[in-house]
């Protein structure tokens, strides 16, 4: 069985018989043509992989015979050989989609390495990948045993994370769900890890060098990342972007397609618990946990519901009180903006240069979190986006496409600039149900719940009895919180079953696991 079918079309071709058998003592099939003619007519008839082309040659010379081969079979990759090395040969080769390009005298090891580039290179990646991620898995499993502090706990996360994104490009390995299985064992144990834990964060104050132990959390993000910029001796201005329910794998996705136009460092912080947007995003904006910024904005924990649009209205007061607090002071006046839909997005980013003049913008996006709401309530986008990695690429296509990718390209020529993007929480796609149990009073939200002695499972929910301990609001006497672990979501015995289906397969946010906990943090500076 051959291992591809190449065309080499050389007007010398007889010369390069040493190359031709070397090729087909590796077992490729190669067929010749002594001109652009005589290829274009083999080339509709004849099955072919990968054409060798000849730049210089009589008649049909090699560019118009590759923008000719192109119009014919434009999913071939075609190789110039070429015995000139001129720029502007190459950029016109480049430009009429070239695939790569060999000087002349050919040697048969470039040869030989450009056929397995174009013919095996994805089979050799994808063998290469299987065989890390097999060895890998016995290190992270180590890892798992072994960890101790908040570091090693983002360590394994962005190993997992990594492999995720290595499996997207190379589908058909067979080993998704053992990675699945692994990251599910992973957020088992991250569960137990952050129940030991949390009490002790919350009622400690972060000190750089105890990172490890006691992480940066959603209140010290601006005071750790925002405020050292804003109070640099560069004299630049700063823009904060807290994208809404943005995981880190959806982070990478953007950060692919930015590393063209900025310098990025990436730095994690843990958000707060719950892991929900009235909570987190709060803290980030006042630099205080729930129980303290409750105290300032009493109004925020006086309703039975945590409604995300109604006690989300104060951050650009929260963010002021911050800044005075710190006694921070910003040559003009704090400028605040929060995008909710597409148009007031695009309108944004038409201005962004404008406000990136000022000396401190904070803008809020909700878009990642419209589209995991949106796809969980929508049978079309499910169909669209089943899994994690098709999540992943409707994450793509959207921010591709977004006014957000407009201001960030155009953020990246703003000089004496430092943009700085975070999220207050992650979502997990919720694939198990728990039983809670609980009064009328008790709140509605899937991934936690507060109210009169509101019960789960132990396994499944962190049990929150003394919720001032954990510096979060208390709601009268008896109340209590519960969050969720892992991928549960809470379901009410009555009518179980009916919940159980309509929830399942849903990203939600409010619990604990890596995915809405373990953060990124990015600060970027354009290269130009």
């Amino acid at each position: 069985m051959t291992k591809g079918t190449i065309l080499w079309v050389d007007d010398e071709i007889d010369l390069l018989k040493p190359h031709i058998l070397l090729l087909e003592g590796r077992g490729y099939s190669v067929e010749t043509a002594a001109s652009g003619e005589d290829a274009l007519a083999l080339l509709p008839d004849h099955p072919t992989d990968l054409v060798f082309l000849d730049e210089n040659m009589p008649g049909i010379g090699g560019l118009e015979t590759l923008e000719r081969i192109k119009a014919i079979r434009p999913e071939v990759p075609v190789v110039m050989v070429t015995k000139s090395e001129a720029e502007d040969l190459m950029e016109q080769a480049i430009g009429k989609k070239i695939s790569d390009y060999l000087t002349k005298p050919v040697n048969p090891t470039q040869v030989l390495l450009s056929v397995k580039k174009f013919l095996e290179g994805r089979q050799i990646v994808s063998e290469a990948v299987s065989r890390d991620y097999t060895q890998e898995f016995a290190r992270i499993s180590l890892d798992l045993m072994n960890a101790r502090n908040a570091k090693d706990w983002i360590d394994i996360y962005t190993k997992i994370v990594g492999w995720e994104l290595e499996f997207d490009e190379h589908s058909g390995l067979g080993l998704k769900q053992t990675l699945l299985d692994q990251k599910r064992e992973a957020n088992s144990e991250f569960g137990k890890f952050v129940e030991r834990r949390y009490r002790d964060w919350v009622n400690t104050i972060y000190v750089e060098s105890n990172a490890a132990e006691r992480p940066p959390m959603s209140p010290d993000l601006v005071e750790q990342w925002v405020l050292p910029e804003l109070q640099s001796d560069k004299q630049q201005n700063v823009v904060l972007f807290v994208i809404d329910c943005m995981r880190l794998d959806q982070w990478l996705i953007m950060e692919a397609e930015l590393r063209n136009f900025f310098t990025i460092r990436r730095d994690y912080h843990y958000g707060i618990l719950p892991s929900a947007t009235p909570y987190a995003r709060n803290a980030i904006f006042s630099g205080l946990f729930p129980s303290e910024f409750g105290k300032l904005f009493p109004h925020l924990w006086a309703g039975k519901e945590d409604d995300e649009n109604s006690l989300n209205k104060d951050e650009q007061a929260m963010l002021q009180k911050l800044l005075d607090r710190e006694r921070v002071k910003l040559r003009n006046e704090l400028k605040y903006i929060k995008i909710i839909d597409r148009d007031f997005g695009a309108g944004i980013a038409q201005n962004i240069t404008q406000h990136a003049k000022n000396h401190f913008t904070a803008i809020v996006v909700n878009f990642v979190d419209m589209l995991a709401h949106t796809r969980s309530d929508s049978p079309i986008l499910k169909e669209i986006a089943p899994d994690e990695s098709a999540y992943r690429s409707l994450t793509r296509s959207w921010f591709l496409h977004s006014s957000l990718f407009d201001m960030f390209q155009a953020l990246a020529t703003v000089p004496n600039l430092k943009v700085i993007i975070s999220t207050d929480h992650g979502s997990i796609r919720s694939l198990r149900g728990a039983k809670v149990l609980g009064d009328r009073e008790t709140s509605t939200s899937l991934r936690y719940k507060y109210g009169r002695n509101v019960k789960a499972e132990e396994k499944q929910a962190m049990i929150i009895k003394r919720p001032e301990d954990y510096k979060l609001p208390v709601r009268g006497a008896a109340t209590n919180y519960i969050i969720a672990k892992e991928d549960y979501y809470f379901v009410y015995p009555t009518d179980y079953h009916k919940y159980l289906n309509y929830y399942r397969d849903s990203f939600q946010h409010g619990g604990i696991s890596m995915e809405e906990v373990i953060l990124p943090v990015i600060t970027m500076e354009g290269k130009g």
